[in-house]
């Protein structure tokens, strides 16, 4: 048989299987066209097996909400019917719990799958799949990795005079633990931490705490800043011994994420909105806000991720929502360029070198980082480095970018060009990471729920082996 009329064959066979899988849901469950409207105020979620990745060949959890109680729901990729055309059933609460098989021929990418929603009240919605690629481990001979156990659920980290300080926090409210910590950079022991104050209720609900989240350092001034991101506001500590030198109200800034300090201002994002807060470090007042614009017609800004070019006097803002970067001119405290990042999706993480002139752009939701030129807005490079990158960071003596791979438990380092250099295991979810000014990468681990807690819950020191 010719390749042509082997192709033409596989067509009317993919054919004949997508009309039988549609006779057979239109006798099931699928109302006749025109007849039925349904509606659907819910979503579908999907995770690897315990917060893992979906590889091919493996498996990927279906978590949906706002079914029709005991609805069924079939599902189709590239036209293709899943499931062996066999519906997926809601429960009697309208909850979906599935699990889906992924071929291992399957190639690493985000697809979209069509849900279509049967019985009485009809509908079809998509959702994005990710299949992630399983990179082998490299260069494990160029670096020595050294950890220790920290504080529970460390969200963020940063280095500055000396130290290292990190903002933790555990569960949702009410919040019971959560902490500011300083730790010995050559130990990485604890040195000293401190709990925030009573959180104010929210709706007659008790918030426990303040918990904090991202975390920066003003080393002129001597203050930690940290976001508070359940109660939208931040608070400022002394970088010595951790004291509480101003909680601001809460409501102040909306779903603060990351905290950058620089020439006496202190910069916050407040995520999914196009604002970037700023604040006197020495007043501790808050300054006026800027709202970067979108370089993408009809798109709107969602800030997420800082990145800050102290050579260039320039600040680099992430947008999750339309995946480009805002460019802030530090002396006029305005935004001075902007670039999209087409093929990133859901970029939330930024890393920029010190002048400036090169962007490392993370899409969380398709395991990309971009290489950018900063000047021309170019994307010079894009490099799947697996499964949900979250957080980047340009060590400055290399010009190395070290990533964090969330779902894949490792830290990926990549060579200023975006060639990937080493494939680490550091711990389980490695989160975020900062540098020092010796070659040094630190990387804070969460645990995974009802995992091995010594895999996560950790702090990890990253250096070039000698």
């Amino acid at each position: 048989m010719s390749n042509s009329t082997a192709s033409a064959t596989r067509r009317i066979l993919r054919g004949l299987a997508v009309s039988a899988f549609l006779m057979a849901t239109s006798s099931m469950s699928i109302a006749d066209p025109f007849t039925a409207v349904g509606g659907f105020d819910g979503g579908i979620r999907v995770f690897g097996p315990d917060q893992t990745a979906v590889v091919p060949g493996g498996e990927a959890m279906l978590m949906g909400r706002g079914f029709q109680p005991n609805q069924p729901v079939f599902l189709r990729q590239n036209g293709e019917a899943l499931n062996g055309g066999e519906p997926f059933m809601a429960d009697d609460k309208g909850s979906l719990r599935a699990s889906l098989a992924i071929p291992d021929t399957a190639n690493p990418g985000m697809y979209p799958v069509v849900a279509e929603l049967g019985g009485d009240a009809p509908y079809a919605t998509t959702f994005d799949l990710t299949v992630s690629a399983v990179l082998a481990e490299t260069g494990l001979d160029a670096y020595d990795v050294t950890s220790a156990a920290t504080l529970k659920r460390p969200y963020q980290v940063v280095y500055g005079n000396g130290a290292l300080y990190i903002a933790a926090s555990e569960g949702r409210p009410p919040i019971t633990e959560t902490y500011v910590a300083k730790i010995d950079p050559e130990t990485l022991e604890v040195i000293a931490k401190a709990q925030p104050g009573p959180a104010p209720e929210r709706d007659g609900r008790d918030m426990g705490h303040f918990a904090v989240h991202g975390i920066g350092i003003d080393e002129e001034a001597g203050q930690i800043w940290v976001s508070n991101t359940h109660q939208d506001t931040v608070a400022v500590y002394d970088a010595n011994d951790l004291s509480l030198i101003k909680q601001f109200d809460a409501g102040l800034v909306s779903h603060p994420r990351d905290v950058v300090a620089h020439g006496g201002k202190v910069y916050v994002t407040a995520t999914f909105t196009p604002k970037v807060h700023v604040f006197d470090s020495q007043t501790l007042q808050e300054l006026p806000t800027i709202e970067p614009g979108s370089a993408r017609r009809g798109e709107t800004f969602g800030a997420a991720g800082l990145s800050l070019a102290a050579g260039a006097g320039k600040l680099f803002v992430a947008s999750l929502g339309s995946d480009e970067v805002a460019v802030i001119d530090l002396a006029t405290g305005t935004q001075s360029g902007g670039f999209p990042v087409p093929g990133s999706k859901n970029t939330i993480g930024i890393a920029v070198n010190d002048d400036g002139t090169r962007a490392y752009a993370v899409g969380q939701n398709n395991d990309i980082v971009s290489v950018i030129d900063v000047q021309s807005g170019e994307v010079l490079r894009q490099v799947n480095v697996g499964a949900k990158p979250l957080n980047a960071v340009v060590e400055p003596q290399s010009g190395n970018v070290f990533v964090t791979v969330r779902s894949a438990d490792h830290v990926v380092v990549l060579s200023p060009e975006g060639e990937i250099l080493a494939n680490l295991p550091t711990g389980s979810l490695p989160n975020h990471l900062t540098r020092d000014d010796m070659g040094n990468v630190f990387v804070v681990h969460m645990a995974r729920r009802g995992a091995d807690a010594s895999l996560g819950n950790k702090i990890t020191r990253i250096s070039a082996a000698e």
